[in-house]
This record gives structure tokens, sequence and C-alpha cells, in this order.
């Protein structure tokens, strides 16, 4: 009697097992983790998201996961924005890389795999695009195709 007792209880496990293996996600998009800015900052965001381009740099948008008006993709590898990210620290360096590209200010910051982080600076929401190793012979081809829903969408100043 124990014998079966305990092939019964092992049965709800494995149908949990095949349930969680037919609904794991097959597609190889990319997945970010979604900023949680104040509310005012959140709309600026939802407003950029109106605002974004179909293609950057040639490359078809395909958002990450999880879905969420604060963030976007290109491609794959995917450049990812994020908005409403904190203000980076970097932004206190007197040496820090930036960069203007059509009339929004970007700070730089190469990572450590190759890939470069920009964040938009004197604007009322920070946001932040990330170009994959593999797609920064680019240059800042990107920010060029993102500035004008940025600059549409996030007024200059100063985000708190």
């Amino acid at each position: 009697m124990s014998f079966f007792r305990h092939r019964l209880l092992g049965l709800p496990v494995l149908a949990a097992l095949i349930t969680a293996a037919s609904c794991s996600p097959s597609d190889d998009s990319a997945t970010v983790t979604v900023p949680s800015p104040r509310p005012s900052v959140a709309e600026l965001c939802r407003n950029l998201d109106r605002e974004l381009p179909g293609k950057v740099d040639g490359l078809s948008r395909e958002d990450p996961r999880p879905a969420s008006a604060l963030t976007a993709g290109w491609g794959s590898p995917a450049i990812i924005l994020r908005c409403g990210v904190p203000r980076p620290v970097a932004m206190d360096d007197p040496e820090a890389d930036g960069a203007e590209v059509n009339d929004v200010g970007w700070l730089l910051q190469k990572q450590g795999d190759g890939s470069f982080r920009f964040t938009t600076t004197l604007r009322l929401a920070y946001v932040e695009v990330t170009i994959p190793a593999g797609r920064t012979d680019h240059g800042v081809a990107p920010l060029v195709d993102l500035a004008p829903a940025v600059k549409k969408a996030i007024p200059k100043g100063i985000a708190d």
C-alpha cells in the first residue's frame, strides 16, 4: 500500500514538470529588469513608448520580457531601452564620457563585456540604452534613431 501511495504522490510533481516545460518560452527574446520610477516619470516613459520607432539601426522592434511600456528592444542580440532608471553614479564623475546626439545628451559607459550603456542627461527622466558588444560597430547610430522620440516625450530638465 505504501508503494502505491508514493507513486500517486509523484504524479502531481511529474504533471507540474511537464506543464512547466510546455509553458516555457521557446523564443530567444531578451529579458530585462523593468524600472520602477515614481508615477510622474512613469507617465513620461509611457509617452516615450508611444513615440519609439519601429526600427533602430535597421533592426525591427522586438520588446523584451516582461512586457512593459518602460522597456523596448530591437533585434537579437537586442538593443535595449529602459526608461525611468535611477540616476547613474557615474554622472557625478567630472571625467565621465558623454556625447550629444541630435540635441539629446548621453552619458557613455563601456561595460566589461564590450557592450555600451548610454543614459540620457538633462532630461526629466533617465533613459538607458544598452548596445550589445556585437552591435557596437555602428557607433551611436541607434541613438540617432532614438533621439527624436526622446526629445518629443522626455522634456529637458533635471530629473530627481
